[in-house]
């Protein structure tokens, strides 16, 4: 008999481990995708859960430490810390070894993890379009990735055979997998991901500064619409301020445009304007149907 197949990693150390670190380190253990597992975290009871949950073959508080012999460093912080988690990692790291992330902004990734990285190294940024209200390492699942996309934003020179190797896990995970430049990943999630989340926040943010016994009867009476606001406005709360800080122009920018939108309606709505309003209604029902087709619902 042959020899079993090399795993495609050798050590992946995962520098945060919420829910799309823990997620992904459960597909690397089903599917054996790399001989070791090293997790990185602030908190020693994070790192007590990872262990409980099989997650890890060591853990670490240090960056440093936990990327030492890492074929695959990935980051699952929040944007806000990966300025410092590079500095602190960087001597530390092998030639050829390859760095990638799962964040929602893609501009920064390579403004403040690429001046850090040492020569030999290879960054490859990375957003895989999932997730769920919930935090944590307990609330990750091996299918989170399944059937959806993984956006990766190279800059410009990276190493296509470490753009492939990124790519080849996150197809292992169960997503396709799509490359564009930063720069039009940060306009394109800042209407399909960062705006939604804004509005979510800010008409939950309303219910909650209205009179009490219209707040009580706000929960009470919450139909589907506000429900999904409130779902959305559930999620982790930090890193949700480090994507608005970290893509602030794209968001700005389609916001400005909301606006506008909002103020037309809002005329329509006063001046009792039934066919614009009915006009709107059905042309916004075609992305809907768009959504179904890709079967991103």
């Amino acid at each position: 008999m042959g020899q079993p197949e090399a795993p495609p990693f050798a050590k992946i150390a995962l520098i945060g481990i919420g829910l799309i670190g823990s997620s992904l380190a459960r597909v690397i253990r089903r599917d054996g995708l790399a001989r070791h597992i090293a997790v990185c975290a602030r908190s020693h009871g994070t790192l007590d859960t990872v262990c409980a949950l099989g997650l890890a073959d060591s853990t670490t508080t240090d960056p440093r430490q936990v990327v030492e012999g890492a074929d695959l460093v990935m980051l699952c912080t929040p944007l806000g810390a990966y300025a410092a988690i590079a500095e602190a990692m960087a001597p530390a790291l092998s030639p050829g070894c390859i760095v990638s992330d799962v964040g929602s902004v893609k501009q920064c990734v390579i403004r403040d993890i690429a001046p850090h990285l040492p020569e030999g190294v290879h960054l490859v940024p990375g957003h895989p379009v999932a997730g769920t209200e919930h935090s944590g390492p307990e609330a990750g699942f091996a299918e989170l990735f399944q059937g959806r996309f993984c956006i990766l934003t190279p800059p410009t020179g990276a190493d296509p055979n470490a753009i492939e190797r990124i790519a080849a896990l996150w197809r292992q995970a169960g997503m396709t997998v799509e490359i564009m430049p930063a720069q039009h990943h940060d306009r394109v999630l800042a209407i399909t991901s960062h705006l939604p989340h804004l509005i979510a926040y800010t008409i939950v943010g309303t219910a909650t500064d209205l009179e009490e016994h219209l707040r009580l009867e706000v929960a009470k009476f919450s139909a589907g619409g506000f429900r999904d606001f409130t779902r959305i406005a559930a999620s982790d709360p930090v890193m949700w301020r480090d994507i608005f800080l970290n893509n602030r122009d794209a968001v700005l920018e389609m916001l400005g445009r909301f606006n506008e939108d909002l103020t037309a309606l809002q005329r329509a709505i006063r001046w009792g304007e039934a066919e614009p309003l009915q006009e709107h209604f059905i042309r916004t029902r075609e992305i809907r149907r768009r959504v179904l087709a890709a079967r991103q619902e």
